[in-house]
């Protein structure tokens, strides 16, 4: 003969056994995010190439300003995109790549090689003109 569990003893072990879940999936996100998956990772090294002068000239010619809000550049107030103060300090570029110059500049040239479909469109910048814009970019801490 089998014996059936108790009304309580089947709540209190589903509840045991919801509350090991929720643990399980907080601290599950806890440790994968580490905090704003902008920031996480840890910063870029300063660059050694690229004219942030001309950066800042090539960002209001590609009309980056459009989408973004980009300290220092006038004009550039855009609300489509994220803001991009403090650029040099984030961890990670549009929050899949790690901030490094050679993945900002490939997300600057073809952004939807690197994760397609989003938002920014492919503005025709080449690997010149890209590795200016991120000169620019990294002056922003």
């Amino acid at each position: 003969m089998t014996t059936r569990p108790s009304r309580v003893g089947s709540r209190t072990w589903r509840n045991t056994v919801l509350l090991a879940v929720a643990l399980v999936t907080a601290s599950t996100v806890a440790v994968s995010c580490g905090g704003s998956p902008e920031t996480s990772a840890a910063p870029p090294q300063q660059m050694s190439t690229g004219d942030p002068q001309r950066g800042a000239e090539l960002i209001t010619k590609y009309g980056c300003g459009t989408c973004h809000e980009v300290p220092g550049v006038k004009d550039a107030d855009g609300l489509v995109g994220p803001p991009l103060d403090h650029f040099a300090n984030r961890g990670y570029i549009a929050g899949v790549l790690p901030n490094s110059q050679d993945n900002l500049e490939k997300w600057i040239e073809n952004p939807q090689s690197v994760v397609p479909g989003n938002a920014m469109p492919d503005l025709g910048v080449g690997r010149h003109d890209a590795e200016d814009i991120t000169a620019y970019l990294y002056t922003l801490r």
